[in-house]
């Protein structure tokens, strides 16, 4: 009998030449959906007959309302080794195995400097000034060089991030709260005092924190009236690290000279959001994985993690 495996949020209908899946030809079907469902109703729906599922990320939430609602349901595939919207105890109750793939720290680091870029030299607004007839030059670009950068985490993608604010020759410091100044000089980056330091001293914020209890709402109103008035704020890590209501306030008072966001409160964006319309902000859909070389890694090692769960030997299980 051959399985069906449904591949999700597949927006760029992407999925089946980012890697080869030739070898599950034989027994696997292989479905993908280029439309988002946003409701448990219509996931239950269109998954009622996949034997497996790939997902990306943590855009898909499958609680155990869900799963008890997909019985063919045997394996689900999530790009990264982590995922906290999978109810890992439901799964391995219903009997499904979860797996992971590797995801690379470059894309989300290059897709950082690009917004920081943008936002400091009004790419957007003089490119669409340019290409529609409005002035020639409109807008003064800010200089990194010299200027401070502070990092909200200092991992994987963050020491990357640092990296090249020193190459720009930006002052880079950067807190967490378990960031050890070994760690900081290991970098070559100042550890900021505190948090409210590192706010009200930077030119420009980058967050790159994982998101927990400790960090949901780590930039609330408080913290974004800490920043100054000249400074940009940059998330492409977890949109509940920074309080949306607070951001969508402060640049739409132009409290803080803007934001570049990649990480949204409700993905893909609804069409009157009003992230969608908030002056001072550049606003990317979620882009920070999706890149050729990552997809490539995320969906080859998906028909690993296949092939090896259908021999009985499941690989990079998660839970």
């Amino acid at each position: 009998m051959r399985l069906r495996c449904a591949v999700l949020d597949d927006f760029q209908n992407a999925a089946l030449t980012a890697a080869d899946w030739s070898p599950l030809s034989d027994r696997v079907d292989v479905v993908p959906y280029t439309e988002h469902f946003a409701t448990e109703d219509a996931l239950a729906e269109a998954l009622a007959d996949a034997d497996i599922v790939v997902t990306l990320r943590e855009r898909v939430a499958f609680p155990a309302s869900l799963l008890n609602r997909l019985p063919r349901l045997k394996l689900l595939i999530a790009s990264g080794m982590r995922n906290s919207v999978i109810d890992h105890a439901a799964a391995r109750a219903g009997g499904v195995t979860v797996c992971g793939t590797q995801s690379s720290s470059t894309p989300p680091v290059e897709l950082t400097w690009a917004l920081l870029l943008g936002l400091a030299r009004g790419v957007v607004q003089e490119s669409n000034a340019l290409r529609g007839g409005g002035p020639w030059q409109s807008t003064v670009g800010a200089d990194l060089h010299g200027r401070r950068l502070g990092l909200l985490g200092l991992g994987k993608i963050g020491s990357r991030v640092a990296h090249v604010g020193l190459a720009f020759g930006m002052e880079v410091a950067a807190w967490s709260q378990n960031l050890t100044k070994e760690r900081a000089d290991e970098v070559g980056v100042t550890l900021a005092p505190s948090k409210e330091d590192l706010l009200s001293d930077a030119d420009f914020v980058s967050v790159h924190l994982a998101l927990s209890d400790r960090t949901r709402g780590l930039l609330g109103p408080r913290e974004l009236a800490l920043l100054k008035p000249t400074a940009y704020l940059v998330n492409t890590s977890r949109a509940a690290i920074v309080d949306q209501e607070a951001l969508l306030t402060a640049l739409r008072e132009g409290r803080i000279a803007g934001a570049g966001i990649d990480v949204f409160d409700t993905e893909p964006l609804p069409a009157d959001h009003p992230m969608r319309t908030a002056p001072r902000l550049l606003a990317t859909p979620h882009l920070g994985y999706v890149s050729q070389a990552n997809y490539a890694r995320c969906y080859g090692q998906a028909v690993e993690d296949i092939e090896a769960y259908l021999a009985g030997s499941p690989v990079r299980v998660l839970g």
